[in-house]
Formats: C-alpha cells, structure tokens, sequence
C-alpha cells in the first residue's frame, strides 16, 4: 500500500497529538503523585480534554495507519483539536482565576486540610478536606503556573490536530 503525502502527514499529526496529550497528562500526574503536588479542582477538569482526547487522537492514528477513509481521519483530528481547544480555553479561566483577573467558582476557595491518618476516621475525612484553592498557583515556571502551561501545550496539540485535518491526498 502506498502512502500519500496527506495520509502521511494525518499519520504523523494524529501520532504526534496521542503522544502529545499523554505526555501532558502524564507529566500533570506524575507532578501529583511523584512530586506530591495536590491538584484543584479546576486542575482536575482541564484534564478532561486529555482523558477523551487521547483515544481519540489514538484512534486517529489508527484510522489513518490502517488506510481508513482520510474523511474519517480528517473528523477524529478535527474531535481532538477542538477538544485542545476547549482545553486551551479552560487553562485561560484557570490562568485568569490565579492572577485574580476574575472570580473562580465558590467551591474552589477552600485550603487543603490535613491528611487522615486514622482509618476509623475515613470516612469522616473525606467528607471535610477539601482540595486546594484554585486562586494560588502551586507553583510558577518561567512566571507560568500549571494552568498557563497548559494554555500553551492545548494550542499546540490544537495546531498539530489542524494541520493534519488540512492534509488533503495527493492527486
């Protein structure tokens, strides 16, 4: 089977996007469990783009890999890139919530209350800690915290699902 120049760069724009959102993702969480990072709750919900995101971008690059129909491709690239999209706009909200430019939700006000550490207790815990606020950054890079960070993975994810929806066969 021979590859065209549009099927080639669908194959590697989908591939590039799969491995792009899971190592975004994969770097969110490996801040919370490996460097003990507590997320938000805003945090939390901009994952969300990349949980549905990859399989997506997963099964665009199978649809493309196996010869599928390029319009079928070209819609699992297009989900995905809307998905970043949606992300990016999210990490935009969360950006403007920590530099105070806007009012968060009221259920991301709170501060991080202390951790069980009687299990007869359990239950009783989870019902009064509560995450931490989604108005202070856990950390800043380069003046960026995680939420501006992500604004800038989601564009670029965003542009590498496009430039792979413009693909077109060649003739």
């Amino acid at each position: 089977m021979t590859s065209t120049t549009g099927n080639r760069t669908q194959t590697i724009a989908s591939g590039l996007l799969a491995l792009g959102m899971a190592a975004t993702v994969g770097s969110a969480l490996g801040f919370e469990h490996i460097g003990g990072y507590i997320p938000c709750m805003l945090c939390l919900l901009e994952r969300e783009p990349y949980y549905y995101g990859i399989p997506v971008a997963a099964a665009a690059f199978l649809s493309s890999l196996l010869g599928a129909p390029s319009w079928l491709t070209r819609l699992l690239l297009a989900v995905a890139g809307i998905m970043m999209v949606v992300g990016a706009g999210m990490g935009v909200y969360h950006s403007g919530v920590e530099w105070h430019f806007w009012e968060g939700p009221t259920t991301c006000s709170t501060t991080v209350n202390a951790v069980t550490t009687d299990a007869g207790n359990l239950l009783d815990d989870l019902n009064t800690i509560k995450g931490p606020s989604c108005t202070e950054a856990a950390g800043r890079f380069l003046r960026l915290s995680f939420a501006g960070w992500n604004v800038i993975a989601s564009v670029i994810l965003a542009a590498i699902a496009f430039v792979g929806l413009r693909a077109r066969k060649a003739a």
